[in-house]
């Protein structure tokens, strides 16, 4: 499934290790420069000016969201790229969504909770997490239990469904929601945590049912 479109395993493994090299390169990037303030930068200025080093703290949250970030992001595309070997586009892109989600929440509640410190930084990062997950679980739901259909493939675009009381045509499957025509002029929106939670009802164009039975034939037959 990877291999559609023209791109062969070879190209998805090469863009996937310049993913690597660039991952790679930000955290190395990141690593130097905070170094470089800290270390070198902040103490200088600090001879010139006494109070520089009370915005050291201010500093270091602007790199850590800067580079975090890129770094977050680039993570997923190292993710997107090695599953694109395997699977198509919409599931390679609900696994990137998921962990560009998940990875920008953890980094505000770490940095936030670092910037405070001590017991009260563990206790306002825990707030932030729960904060961050609370607004976020419907969304997350959603996108976790798109990822399944995307990956399980109960259905396809095309496919007559019957779902939830609601029949048409499977018009697209994205992450969050799968979109059912029924006719010229309505489409449900269906939220893909319903659809694993409810039986469905998939009927494929002849074509398709066609080929489907034929793979299902034993050898020799």
């Amino acid at each position: 499934m990877g291999a559609a479109g023209g791109i062969s395993r070879a190209e998805y493994a090469r863009r996937m290790g310049r993913a690597i090299i660039r991952l790679i390169a930000l955290i190395v990037v990141y690593v130097v420069i905070a170094a470089i303030v800290n270390n070198v930068a902040i103490p200088m200025v600090s001879t010139y000016v006494s109070s520089a080093a009370e915005y050291a703290p201010y500093v270091n949250i602007l790199l850590g969201l800067l580079f975090g970030y890129f770094i977050v992001y680039a993570f997923a595309d190292v993710i997107y790229w090695s599953l694109m070997i395997r699977y198509d586009h919409s599931a390679a892109a609900a696994v990137r969504n998921v962990f560009r989600i998940i990875g920008i929440g953890a980094m505000v509640a770490t940095i936030a909770g670092g910037v405070v410190g001590g017991a009260a930084g563990v206790a306002l990062g825990g707030f932030l997490g729960m904060v961050v997950g609370f607004a976020s679980q419907q969304v997350l739901g959603n996108a976790i239990s798109g990822l399944f259909i995307l990956i399980s493939r109960p259905f396809r675009i095309t496919d007559h469904v019957t779902l939830l009381g609601d029949e048409g045509d499977v018009e697209d499957v994205t992450t969050l929601f799968t979109f059912v025509r029924k006719d010229a002029n309505t489409v449900v929106v269906v939220p893909s945590s319903l659809i694993l939670g409810n039986k469905l009802y998939v009927r494929r164009p002849a074509q398709q049912a066609q080929t489907a039975q034929s793979s299902q034939k034993p050898q020799g037959s």
